[in-house]
């Protein structure tokens, strides 16, 4: 080949490689000017640790969080209730309901007010039943339902009743204050058994519930309850900033005495103009579609205020 043609050839591929050159750095800087930059992560998707107060009380006694096994065992409670946030939001909820109703009965009972967190904690604020068989607001077992008088069949279950399950489990708690004189051991009673936690202090020789060595569920009984005051008592500095009027509202009610057989409840609730459903709900205790009631006892059924349960745009 001739070195004419040779040059040529050299000119024709270095303009090939300058053009191809070119091409590549234009593209490469049109796709970075138009291609949008990443925007910083959110601060709202920062994770951070919740915060123990200073100084946690309960039942009116301090917790020694000094204590590095008990303040990381309310720090954990805290974690998880704090990231929890479907369950929060309900306890929250739920709890301007029915929290009145049962500080009103703590209160007349003396049994302290922090106790109502118990109910909380062992239902949810709802009428469940444990795997054991534990049911209601106070999850009352069957035979201690009925040694504190709830009437409990099947037609009429009181555990069901959140006024008389809440006077049946301040008389239970009292019971166990003046066994163990602590309302620590008493809450904690409440979890495994009076019996249960006595064989417990005995057999380690300790006389505080923080000191104990439990099962895993009742060793995060108390430490659960405390957090969730924490969390409910300032929901805000925990994330949850619920308004006023996204809160379940108390029922409002009047209360029908009934001292006979009822053959359908149906049928007893359209004489009151409401629904079936309306009538299980504020009365949830009655277990069947009727009543049978041969002896006269007299039961309150209670009926909604007309119009109270209509949602009241603010």
């Amino acid at each position: 080949m001739s070195k004419s043609k040779l040059s040529k050839l050299h000119l024709v591929f270095l303009y090939i490689v300058i053009i191809a050159g070119s091409v590549f750095i234009f593209s490469f800087k049109y796709v970075k000017e138009t291609t949008p930059e990443k925007d910083p992560p959110s601060e709202h998707a920062t994770v951070v640790s919740p915060e123990l107060p200073d100084e946690v009380f309960f039942a009116g006694k301090k917790i020694p969080i000094e204590n590095i096994d008990v303040w990381e065992r309310i720090d954990r409670e805290i974690i998880v209730n704090s990231y929890w946030h479907s369950s929060t939001i309900l306890f929250i909820k739920r709890a301007n309901r029915y929290f009145p109703v049962i500080e009103e009965i703590l209160r007349r009972n003396n049994v302290p007010d922090d106790m109502k967190y118990i109910a909380l904690i062992e239902s949810n604020l709802t009428n469940v039943i444990s795997p054991a068989g534990a049911t209601g607001y106070w999850q009352f077992m069957k035979a201690a339902g009925k040694k504190y008088g709830l009437e409990i069949n099947k037609l009429v279950d009181e555990r069901y009743h959140i006024e008389k399950a809440t006077e049946a489990a301040c008389k239970y708690l009292t019971d166990s204050y003046i066994e163990f004189g602590d309302w620590f051991l008493a809450a904690a009673s409440y979890n495994m058994g009076v019996g249960g936690l006595k064989k417990q202090m005995q057999r380690q020789k300790a006389e505080s519930y923080f000191n104990l060595l439990l099962n895993d569920e009742t060793s995060r009984y108390i430490p659960r309850a405390i957090a969730t005051k924490i969390i409910m008592e300032n929901p805000e500095k925990y994330g949850f900033n619920i308004s006023e009027n996204e809160l379940y509202q108390p029922y409002k009610f009047v209360e029908i005495p009934v001292n006979y057989s009822v053959q359908h409840w149906a049928d007893f609730a359209a004489n009151y103009d409401i629904s079936y459903r309306i009538l299980k709900i504020l009365n949830p205790w009655l277990r069947d579609n009727y009543l049978k009631n041969n002896s006269k006892k007299e039961y309150l059924i209670k009926i909604p205020v007309e119009g109270s349960l209509k949602i009241v745009e603010e």
